[in-house]
């Protein structure tokens, strides 16, 4: 009995030490955290999935998916005369056909942030597909990693799109060198150097519920190109850590779910993740201003 006692209160130990600090390690203060895997959530208005957010313990599957079948190749059919009417001057093509992408619920407003935005080609804000707003709404998915890459005016591309659009860079109060900048509330993050910014808002997210990415002013102090999380035993691609065990690294999970969320980092996608080291270092400024919904 007292064998099973010892190897009940040894368990319980365990349990209570998992999920206490942050991301990872701090250098100074000490802490834990990190990511885990979590399956897409394709274009839903709040990315609710129920399923385990980062920094959660967990790796992911190993289990190779099975190869495609090999194809079969078939003689290639005899062109065959059609007999079709050819289509009159007059015909008219639906916008979405003529595009190759379907038209979503948030049209307009999606153009009218891209017109804002800029860079991702002619957008006509009129609130119907063409072919040049698909091109320019996919541009836009694969920047930002929003699956999948349709060309439509979904829930996810209208929230992307409008928090970027709407984010004042002069919010962040930089200093004369580099400084990373943070919108809590907007969920954005980008850089400014001499007053300048130089690297263009992008899409981030910070702490869920319970472990509250925390406004203020602080600087990079540790960082590493590759670092391994503690108790959460994942890999942390491009961290800069700044404060309680809180730093900017690459995500692990799908960013654009936003039923779950980092123990307090930053996440990022890949290129942004990357763009941040180049221009970070030990000392790099770091204001973070606002508040995330719901922490």
């Amino acid at each position: 009995m007292k064998h099973v006692r010892i190897t009940r209160l040894v368990a319980l130990a365990v349990v209570t030490l998992v999920g206490v600090g942050a991301c990872t390690f701090d250098p100074q203060a000490g802490g834990g955290g990190g990511g885990g895997p979590a399956p897409v959530a394709a274009e839903q208005p709040t990315g609710a999935s129920g399923t385990p957010g980062p920094d959660q313990r967990g790796r992911p599957a190993t289990t190779p998916a099975k190869p495609p079948p090999a194809r079969t190749t078939a003689p290639a059919p005899k062109p065959t005369r059609s007999t079709a009417p050819a289509p009159s001057a007059s015909a008219t093509v639906a916008p979405a056909a003529a595009a190759g992408c379907p038209q979503g619920e948030h049209q307009r407003a999606v153009e009218t942030y891209l017109a804002r935005l800029g860079g991702f080609g002619t957008v006509t804000v009129d609130g119907r597909q063409s072919a040049a707003d698909c091109a320019a709404i996919k541009k836009f998915q694969r920047r930002y990693d929003i699956r999948p890459v349709q060309g439509r005016a979904g829930p996810t591309t209208y929230d992307v799109a409008k928090r970027l659009a709407t984010t004042d860079t002069a919010s962040c109060k930089a200093g004369t060198g580099t400084t990373f900048c943070v919108d809590l509330t907007r969920q954005t993050v980008w850089a400014m150097r001499g007053g300048k910014v130089v690297m263009k808002p992008t899409v981030t997210r910070t702490g869920m519920p319970g472990y509250r990415t925390p406004a203020g002013t602080y600087k990079v102090n540790f960082r590493n190109i590759k670092e391994w999380s503690d108790p959460y035993e994942v890999w942390l691609p491009y961290w800069q850590h700044f404060t309680q065990g809180m730093g900017f690294h690459e995500t692990t999970t799908y960013l654009h779910d936003k039923s779950i969320g980092s123990h307090g980092c930053v996440n990022l996608l890949h290129a942004d993740a990357v763009r941040m080291w180049e221009l970070g270092k030990i000392g790099t400024r770091v204001v973070l201003v606002g508040r995330r919904s719901g922490t």
